[in-house]
């Protein structure tokens, strides 16, 4: 059964391999009779599931208000309309100020949820971003330069919790991050670090390091841009522990510890 008309739905697009896109947007992609994408990020080969009459649309020529313009009358028309975005939708999209519009019309919207970037580089890098005993906590932010950030989310306020962070859109102002980072008083230069550039895609690379000589790293391997910036000991743990939940010894909802003979003789 077709997804309904009237409806504009918000596609997460993945981080870049075509084979991380949902089933449910790979559907979608199928039956829609107009698409429109990033195609600065925008992996192509998502569009070989659409049907040759599709338009296709290039969100990274036309500006906010076109953009509007042709989900509210394609919507309007019965037609069925995608708007892909990067990664996740509720990640550092714009989903929330078309979608306001979009409803104050009378338009109805969904959201599809797509693998974001930094969970495509945790797993090029075999990651657990929270492991036990390290951190239980995964920050997602990034730098301030032409769009501020809220004084009480610094990189050097956010830097005091000692946990995993992770910096979209900022790697090009790893120097300043890398010292604001040091000025939460947490991190050393001897944390880990990495940096993830087009992450699952084709032409990716992996720089590690630590908070030492990441910034270096990354300007000799001249990446200013696509790329995250992973920080924190998960990347490298010294020592952590091992889950309570799959340990003989732990009784929980759906298993009773196993106690050993020892313990059963004292």
């Amino acid at each position: 059964m077709p997804e309904s008309s009237n409806t504009v739905y918000f596609v997460g697009s993945g981080p870049g391999d075509p084979e991380l896109i949902t089933l449910k947007a790979k559907k979608l992609v199928e039956q829609a009779d107009v698409i429109i994408y990033s195609g600065s990020l925008f992996n192509p080969k998502n569009l070989e599931y659409a049907r040759k009459d599709a338009k296709l649309y290039d969100a990274a020529v036309i500006d906010r208000e076109k953009i509007y313009q042709i989900l509210r009358d394609s919507a309007k028309e019965g037609k069925l309309a995608i708007r892909f975005h990067d990664g996740d939708p509720a990640l550092f999209s714009t989903i929330r100020e078309q979608i306001d519009k979009l409803e104050a019309d009378g338009i109805k919207c969904k959201v599809v949820p797509g693998v974001t970037a930094i969970l495509g580089a945790a797993a090029d890098l075999n990651l657990e971003l929270t492991l036990p005993g390290i951190t239980q906590t995964l920050i997602v932010t990034r730098a301030e330069l032409r769009t501020p950030v809220p004084a009480r989310e610094s990189i050097a306020e956010l830097a005091k919790h000692g946990a995993t962070m992770v910096f979209y859109l900022s790697v090009h102002l790893i120097g300043d991050v890398v010292k604001e980072l040091l000025k939460g008083g947490v991190y050393t230069e001897n944390t880990p670090a990495a940096v993830v550039y087009r992450a699952t895609w084709e032409d990716e690379k992996i720089i590690k390091g630590t908070l030492g000589d990441i910034a270096k790293k990354t300007r000799e391997a001249k990446i200013i841009k696509t790329a995250l910036i992973i920080v924190g000991d998960v990347i490298a743990p010294a020592k952590y522990e091992y889950s309570k939940v799959y340990d003989a010894g732990f009784t929980h909802g759906y298993r009773k510890a196993v106690v050993k003979e020892e313990e059963k003789k004292g």
